[in-house]
C-alpha cells in the first residue's frame, strides 16, 4: 500500500448501530486505495508485478452483464452479496486499504496509474470517480448550444473535484454553493465561476447567474434537507438533479409538485471501472488534481477525528509512515 483514503462513507460505517451494516465484521477500513503490486496468484491476470495501481473499489459479483461491462458498481447481484455478508467492496465488508498489504481478488479490479502520486491516485477511486460519474450522468443533458449552467452543492472531498471536471469536459457555467468562505475559495482556486454561501435567497441568486430561468442541472454533494430545497428552487424546468451526498434529506415526489415539470432525477453510486480510468486520465494530464491533507498510517484516528469535526479541507490521505 501507498496510500489510503478518508471518508466520510468510513465514518457511517464506524458510528452505525451495532447489527445495522449488511457485512460481517470485523473488517479493515480503506476504499480508496493506491499502491504498487507486491505479488500474483499463479492464475492472477492484469498488471505485473511492481506496476503502480489504483484499486476500483465497488466489487461485483463479476460475471453479470454489468459487470462485465465494468459497471459493478451497478452489479445486478449485490443484494445478493449484501444477503450473505462478504461485502460489497475493499473496505465495506471486505478488508481495505488502512494497512500495509491489500489482498485484491482480481486484476480486472486494478488501474494503472504511471508515475501519479500515490497521495492524488488513491481519492480518484473514490472521490474522483464519484463525482465523475454524476457529471457523466448530466453531460448528455447540456445544451448542446451552450450557455448551460450546473450548480455544485458543497465544495468538499468530491464537490472540488466535481468543479475541475465539469471545467474540463464541458462548457458549462459552474456555479458552487457551500455553507464555508474556505469551500468557496476552494472552488475558485478549482476554476468556479461564481461562488456564494448557502442564504435564504441563494435559489434566486443562482437563478439570475443562469440568465433568470434557472439552471440546466444541480450536483448535490451534500443531500440534506437544505440543500435539496436549494436544488428544487435553482433548477429550470427539464433540469437534472443528481443527488450525490447522504445528508439524509427527503425529496416529495409528487405530480403536480414543488419538483419544476421535468426534471430527472438520479441518484449515481461510485461509477464504473472505465470512468475510473478516464479520470486517471484526466489526473495525469494535470486538469484535475486533488486537494489533500495527508497524515501517517499510525495516525488513522487523528485524521478521522479531524474529518468528523469537519475540520478537513479537500480529501484526507492515509500514507505509510
Amino acid at each position: 500500500m501507498e496510500a489510503a483514503g478518508v471518508c466520510r462513507s468510513d465514518l457511517h460505517v464506524l458510528d452505525v448501530r451495532p447489527g445495522v451494516l449488511p457485512y460481517r465484521t470485523p473488517f479493515t477500513l480503506g476504499h480508496e486505495v493506491a499502491g504498487r503490486v507486491a505479488e500474483r496468484g499463479p492464475e492472477a491476470n492484469g498488471p505485473a508485478v511492481g506496476e503502480r495501481v489504483v484499486v476500483f473499489g465497488p466489487w461485483g459479483c463479476g460475471l453479470c452483464s454489468r459487470c462485465a461491462a465494468g459497471a459493478e458498481n451497478y452489479c445486478d447481484r449485490r443484494a445478493d452479496l449484501d444477503a450473505v455478508r462478504t461485502g460489497t467492496g475493499v473496505g465495506l465488508g471486505r478488508d481495505g486499504g488502512m494497512a500495509d498489504f491489500l489482498l485484491v481478488p482480481s486484476g480486472r479490479l486494478l488501474v494503472p496509474v504511471g508515475d501519479l502520486p500515490a497521495a492524488q491516485a488513491a481519492p480518484l477511486s473514490d472521490a474522483g470517480l464519484t463525482a465523475y460519474h454524476a457529471v457523466s450522468g448530466i453531460r448528455s443533458t447540456l445544451p448542446v448550444e451552450g450557455g448551460a449552467s450546473v450548480a455544485v452543492i458543497g465544495v468538499g472531498g468530491l464537490g472540488h473535484l466535481a468543479v475541475q471536471i465539469l471545467r474540463a469536459t464541458t462548457s458549462a457555467r459552474v456555479l458552487a454553493v457551500d455553507v464555508r468562505e474556505e469551500a468557496l475559495a476552494l472552488a475558485d482556486a478549482c476554476g468556479a465561476h461564481f461562488g456564494t454561501l448557502l442564504r435564504p435567497d441563494t435559489a434566486e441568486v443562482l437563478r439570475r447567474q443562469a440568465g433568470g430561468i434557472g439552471v440546466d442541472a444541480v450536483l448535490d454533494f451534500v443531500g440534506s434537507h437544505s440543500s435539496l430545497e436549494l436544488a428544487v428552487g435553482a433548477l429550470r424546468s427539464g433540469g437534472e438533479l443528481a443527488v450525490v451526498g447522504s445528508g439524509g434529506g427527503e425529496l416529495t415526489v409528487r405530480k403536480p409538485g414543488a419538483l419544476p415539470p421535468g426534471v430527472r432525477i438520479s441518484l449515481p453510486f461510485w461509477g464504473t471501472r472505465p470512468e475510473l480510468e478516464e479520470v486517471v486520465a484526466l489526473a495525469r494530464k494535470g486538469v484535475v488534481r486533488v486537494e489533500t491533507e495527508e497524515f501517517a498510517l499510525s495516525s488513522a484516528p487523528e485524521a478521522i477525528d479531524r474529518l468528523r469535526s469537519g475540520r478537513t479541507r479537500g480529501r484526507t490521505v492515509l500514507v505509510p509512515d
